[in-house]
């Protein structure tokens, strides 16, 4: 398991325990590290994340604090964490993306229309590099969604999208937890458009190959 997430998983166990309940201030950075045995720059991350997913509430020049919701909507917010390294049906709905959007993408070379594909790169053009990680998210789905639709078959696009809305979790997680996401990811994208616009299956869909397999291999790694 990342570090990151261990971090996430000793405040969540000071969260159980009762130790930290809603409202409540952490204790400074340098101690609450040593009293988790963690690296000061890991419990940064590890506050980072969590005050993405709205569990901690940081205050510039105050402190971090618990935010306000009742403990069980707290775990909740925090379950996904060992859902996502634990739960095996994660990997193969990725694997099952792998197999399935890299042939979308090379159907979609050969029927996309002009005006499609200018509209996937004003969607590219319209997120911003300093986007938040939801905002990143949602652009990467609507950007495979529009891909999948133009392969002119609809029960590909209808299988993708649905095995799509099951990975956004860890979409989300390999954002917080890894840098540059932004940049990356639209690089990719608009290598992939470029292909379409050639009409290149064949570089399409190996492009889409790398692409979607980065979530797969992040979380393996991870795991």
């Amino acid at each position: 398991m990342a570090v990151t997430d261990e971090a996430i998983l000793k405040i969540k166990g000071m969260i159980v325990s009762g130790e930290l309940g809603p409202g409540d201030r952490l204790p400074p950075e340098k101690e609450l590290s040593d009293k988790l045995g963690l690296s000061r720059s890991s419990l940064r991350e590890a506050v980072k994340a969590l005050e993405v997913i709205r569990v901690l509430d940081v205050r510039r020049g105050d402190g971090t604090y618990v935010t306000s919701l009742q403990p069980q909507l707290l775990l909740e917010a925090m379950s996904f964490v060992v859902d996502l390294h634990q739960d095996d049906s994660i990997l193969e709905i990725l694997a099952v993306r792998r197999i399935l959007e890299p042939k979308a993408a090379a159907l979609a070379s050969g029927a996309i229309a002009d005006d499609q594909l200018d509209g996937i790169e004003a969607l590219i053009a319209a997120l911003e590099d300093d986007a938040d990680i939801e905002g990143l998210v949602a652009h990467d789905i609507e950007f495979h969604s529009r891909i999948a639709q133009s392969s002119g078959n609809a029960y590909l696009a209808n299988l993708i999208d649905s095995l799509s809305s099951h990975t956004v979790r860890a979409r989300v997680w390999r954002g917080i937890t890894q840098g540059g996401s932004v940049e990356r990811t639209l690089d990719e994208h608009r290598a992939i458009v470029q292909a379409l616009r050639q009409r290149d299956g064949e570089l399409a869909e190996a492009l889409m190959i790398a692409h979607v397999s980065g979530v797969e291999h992040w979380l393996r790694k991870a795991r």
